[in-house]
């Protein structure tokens, strides 16, 4: 069975193709631009031949229709025609109570248009693309994935909101948690790695968006991300966890209205507002090491969000055999590394200076005696996704 999983942007289209027979990847491909008054950069990668072409491309339809005759070329594609596609898979991120992996249906387009508040940057152009490939490719069937579903073993006492009941059950307002498919991959290879299915790890998915997860078993037990992607850690420019009483003095003193500040928060908060330099750590790291105190001081509040939750999650899972650090942050930041792991003797958590400083794959950088073992493990959403589409086909 051939697989293609879709990650969506609004102006975005990338995937991977999977041959989930063997689950080995045939092609990944990207194309950007969608829908703008410009070339689109398009490649695909089959193999060690990468192409590339620019050109206009009018709508997520019409990307996927170029993504197929690039896969079915007959000189360079690695696909005899589209008829072997069995399915699309997407990590799609917010359905609310329409939680796990699902057939995409018009109930699951209407409810996650609904509920686009909760993710504004992510449904609207997942539900619009959706509807177009339904359209455009209706002997290929679409599988949901949605982010949440992995946080569903989560105990009610981790997911409530001290807030009027009634807006728990009739307005679903409760801390849904996100980046399953990531952690999930985590908590599963890391049983592989070990051999062992009845861990403690305490999953670091640090990137432009970023999450900590505490599982036990390959559960999910509690996550940082709330009722929103907005939630939790400071995000690359989004706000985190943030006192909702503040906005009612600032839209006081600036005259702006609640959408308008929500917006900024959503925009100009994060790395990018606290840095004032961007909203990628690369750039923010290389500002501070020039001396840029405000550069500085944003890595420095991430990582002690950071360090706050991993304590908070030693408390929920009464310590942890592993702390993992993955996403793209995790696995190339040694300094962010290095600062979250730092003064937690405590916990017998002892960082090696050197394996930190020379991570290639998956590696583990915890010293011998350290009690909590450390490692960095790239993430592979696709795959969780492709798995959970082959399930969902299978079934229905």
């Amino acid at each position: 069975m051939k697989v293609l999983v879709a990650n969506l942007g609004s102006t975005s289209f990338k995937y991977r193709l999977f041959d989930m027979q063997t689950e080995s990847q045939l092609a990944r491909g990207g194309i950007d631009r969608i829908g703008e008054e410009a070339d689109s950069n398009c490649f695909v990668e089959i193999g060690d031949n990468r192409q590339e072409v620019q050109t206009r491309i009018a709508d997520h339809a019409a990307a996927v229709q170029m993504c197929l005759d690039q896969l079915t070329d007959r000189e360079t594609g690695c696909l005899s025609s589209v008829d072997e596609v069995a399915a699309i898979g997407f990590k799609a991120v917010f359905a609310g109570k329409l939680s796990g992996v699902r057939i995409v249906d018009d109930n699951l387009l209407d409810t996650m248009e609904a509920l686009a508040d909760v993710a504004p940057a992510h449904n609207p152009p997942y539900a619009k693309a959706m509807r177009q490939l339904r359209a455009a490719f209706p002997a290929i069937p679409l599988v949901a994935a949605l982010e949440t579903a992995f946080h569903e073993t989560i105990a009610p006492e981790y997911r409530t909101y001290a807030v009027p009941y009634e807006w728990q059950e009739k307005y679903e307002v409760r801390r849904w948690g996100f980046h399953g498919a990531s952690h999930r991959y985590i908590g599963g290879r890391m049983a592989e790695i070990t051999g062992r299915d009845d861990l403690k790890v305490i999953s670091c998915h640090l990137g432009g968006s970023s999450s900590i997860c505490a599982m036990e078993g390959g559960e999910s037990r509690s996550n940082s991300l709330g009722m929103t992607p907005q939630s939790g850690l400071p995000q690359n420019n989004r706000v985190g966890d943030f006192d909702p009483y503040a906005l009612r003095l600032v839209k006081r003193l600036t005259g702006k209205d609640y959408d308008t500040l929500l917006d900024e928060l959503a925009s100009q908060g994060g790395l990018l507002g606290m840095s004032g330099v961007s909203n990628d750590a690369r750039d923010i790291e290389q500002a501070a090491e020039q001396g840029n105190a405000q550069a500085d001081l944003a890595l420095k509040v991430y990582t002690a969000d950071i360090k706050r939750y991993i304590g908070q999650y030693l408390a929920v899972l009464n310590g942890a055999n592993a702390i993992v650090f993955t996403g793209g942050i995790g696995e190339n930041s040694e300094r962010v590394r290095r600062d979250v792991c730092a003064n937690m003797d405590y916990v017998g958590l002892h960082l090696d200076k050197e394996r930190n400083k020379h991570v290639d794959g998956e590696t583990k950088i915890s010293t011998e005696d350290s009690r909590i073992e450390i490692w960095v493990v790239p993430t592979n959403e696709e795959i969780v996704v492709a798995r959970q589409t082959v399930a969902a086909v299978n079934s229905n």
